[in-house]
């Protein structure tokens, strides 16, 4: 007897041939049992309960998956019966101290379970750009208010799918910066945070999805230039920005290393880079906690 088992990783064949018809049985139910174990085990990212960071709570065993909201956001939750995990965006802004994530099950009252924010200090940078990307006219400065209250629409984005990992890809080749989370002063004055990652590239140089994904939005912005934004499943986003070209559009699906533009040096920037965000529950949250200690080289189809 030859069984194919079929699972969210791979196909294999497995021979019974020569076994008892019990031990059969026993095989073909222990090997779905497996397969469906790889199936459904995720690759976390880094814990780190800062500010900016990602924390990953344990919710412990139910039949179904419980509902975890942080100040009434709904918060990503992974995992089978056996074990429930959630996994939640830290926003930049947040103060340290304990908050607290409220979780609903079937039947049962709520439970709010404790979220221990540690300080963190990130660096500052000073940087001299065009004096109309700081000091704005008043019709840039209409153009930027407009967009931004765009762009808080599309970082609301929830979807009920579930990512297909949690381990995210590098969206380009080159060197990582350290900058998630850098106070910034343009022309010597302040401003927000840095809430992504700057990949030192070319122009031109391939841009592709980080993972699976939908595009959400795509667009030519004041300060982020061309810019991408995919939705990954339950709050999970990414958004590539800077973007010389871009070949994707809204709606588009794209998959896992799948092309999705350029990179280039449009909006606010020094010079030719790719800005890399990731958006967990609405917070921007630092992107190497969900890529690989070591860069890969990005891959395009």
């Amino acid at each position: 007897m030859v069984r194919t088992v079929h699972s969210g990783l791979r196909t294999q064949t497995i021979v019974f041939r020569q076994l008892p018809s019990i031990l059969r049985r026993i095989a073909l139910a222990a090997a779905a049992g497996l397969f469906g174990l790889q199936a459904t085990a995720f690759e976390l990212p880094r814990h780190r309960s800062v500010p900016g960071g990602v924390a990953v709570i344990d919710l412990g065993a139910s039949a179904e998956p419980p509902q975890v909201t942080l100040d009434a956001v709904p918060v990503l939750v992974v995992g089978d019966p056996a074990r429930w995990t959630a996994v939640v965006g830290i926003a930049l802004g947040a103060q340290p101290g304990t908050r607290h994530v409220a979780v609903r099950r079937t039947g049962a009252p709520e439970v709010r379970l404790p979220l221990v924010i540690e300080s963190v200090r990130y660096a500052e940078q000073r940087l001299r750009v065009a004096p109309g990307k700081v000091d704005l006219s008043a019709e840039d400065l209409a153009r930027y208010e407009r967009e931004r209250a765009h762009l808080v629409e599309v970082a609301a984005t929830h979807s009920e799918a579930i990512p297909d990992t949690l381990r995210l890809r590098q969206p380009t080749a080159g060197e990582r910066s350290s900058s998630f989370g850098l106070r910034r002063f343009f022309n010597g004055q302040p401003r927000s945070p840095h809430s992504g990652m700057d990949i030192a590239a070319a122009t031109g140089a391939p841009v592709v999805a980080a993972a699976a994904g939908r595009v959400i939005d795509t667009g030519d912005y004041f300060f982020n230039g061309n810019t991408v934004w995919l939705d990954h499943g339950s709050g999970l986003l990414t958004m590539y920005c800077h973007l010389d070209a871009i070949a994707v559009k809204p709606g588009d699906l794209v998959a896992a290393g799948e092309r999705i533009g350029e990179v280039g040096a449009t909006g606010r920037v020094t010079g030719p880079h790719l800005h890399f965000s990731v958006s967990l529950n609405r917070a921007m949250v630092d992107p190497a906690l969900f890529l690989d200690e070591i860069s890969e080289s990005a891959t395009t189809r």
